[in-house]
């Protein structure tokens, strides 16, 4: 067992819509598609109750589909002897990649300033970390952990 953690950081996926938005926005959809029925109703095209019911269904699956997104943390943890990379979610934890610290290179792939993607590389493999930060939040993350693999190379020196 490593004796120091240099990083162990977690990154969720930002959501900006809270479950109140949530219930707030499907209730002036399902309202809008109610006026919506009652008009086509009303000049004999009954056949649109299907298709309006099933426009509601969609934007609540899509709607839980992306909160269930939400709930994956994707944790960054690097010690003196390994980094690790692993995807959580309530159900299932998912290591995702693990490399000897002493030889894992940090690639940041900028455009026009931006941080575009960040990857840890060994050997010929690859793997994206960070995915869900802005490009901002990417290069700071970018630094911090450059900053940790630093110091845990200097640990076994």
């Amino acid at each position: 067992m490593d004796r120091l953690v240099y990083m162990d950081a977690e990154i969720t996926p930002n959501r900006s819509l809270s479950q109140r938005g949530f219930i707030i926005l499907i209730s002036v959809i399902t309202a809008l598609n109610c006026i919506s029925a009652g008009v086509f109703v009303a000049m004999g095209a009954h056949l649109i109750l299907p298709f309006l019911a099933a426009d509601v269904i969609a934007v609540v699956v899509a709607f839980l589909a992306s909160f269930n997104a939400a709930k994956t943390i994707e944790r960054v943890r690097v010690t003196a002897r390994s980094i690790q990379v692993t995807h959580e979610s309530p159900r299932h934890r998912r290591v995702v990649w693990e490399s000897p610290t002493a030889f894992t290179r940090l690639a940041l792939e900028t455009e026009e300033d931006r941080a575009v993607e960040l990857r840890l590389a060994l050997s010929g493999r690859e793997v994206a970390v960070a995915q869900a930060l802005s490009p901002g939040e990417r290069a700071q993350f970018a630094m911090a952990l450059e900053r940790a693999i630093r110091e845990a190379r200097l640990e076994r020196g």
